[in-house]
């Protein structure tokens, strides 16, 4: 994993936003964010590890019935809560001996999702919202550490979606993430 874009041209589309440990606010907090766009325009991404509970079968409409009607729902961020973006990957063995690829598939249309919900290894997710930023926004908070950057490495995507996602995100970057992503909310309480 990586503390700092590695892309040429700056940008953290494919990279996960870890909400830095000291980061209190609600909205935010603990949270691992697949990030799917970023430019001088501003950023996008959505929550991987804030389940709903739900399947869209359980939203109705066209998904009560149907090969997404079991597709977990996650609340993908504070933009936008009732726009929903279905999302898929699939790993992928890579060529050159590093070890697996993921293809992510991002905002596809629900025609597309079903018919990826009937071939082997593909996951599909839901999400209501998303994170995102204006231009010059992510780049303000970066400089603030306010989020701490990561590659997207395939066993994360398969990692339970929780609070843990993010412990495990950050303590795979280095032993002091570790210290830090394992602090208790309140230390005075030990």
């Amino acid at each position: 994993m990586r503390s700092q874009p590695s892309n040429d041209d700056g940008s953290l589309a494919g990279s996960l936003l870890l909400a830095h440990p000291v980061l209190r606010d609600e909205t935010f907090r603990r949270t691992a964010i697949l990030m799917s766009a970023h430019d001088e325009q501003g950023a996008m991404g959505v929550v991987l590890n804030r389940p709903m509970h739900k399947r869209l079968g359980e939203l109705g409409g066209d998904f009560a019935l149907g090969p997404l009607s079991e597709v977990p729902v996650f609340d993908g961020g504070p933009v936008e809560k009732r726009q929903l973006i279905l999302c898929a990957w699939r790993p992928h063995p890579a060529g050159d001996g590093d070890g697996d690829s993921l293809q992510l598939l991002f905002g596809i249309d629900p025609e597309r999702a079903a018919e990826l919900a009937t071939e082997d290894g593909v996951q599909l997710r839901a999400f209501l919202g998303y994170a995102g930023w204006s231009g010059g926004q992510l780049e303000g908070e970066l400089a603030r550490d306010t989020w701490v950057v990561a590659d997207l490495e395939p066993q994360i995507i398969q990692h339970r979606p929780d609070e843990t996602l993010w412990r495990c995100a950050l303590s795979d970057i280095d032993p002091q993430w570790r210290l830090l992503a394992g602090e208790p909310d309140h230390p005075e309480r030990n």
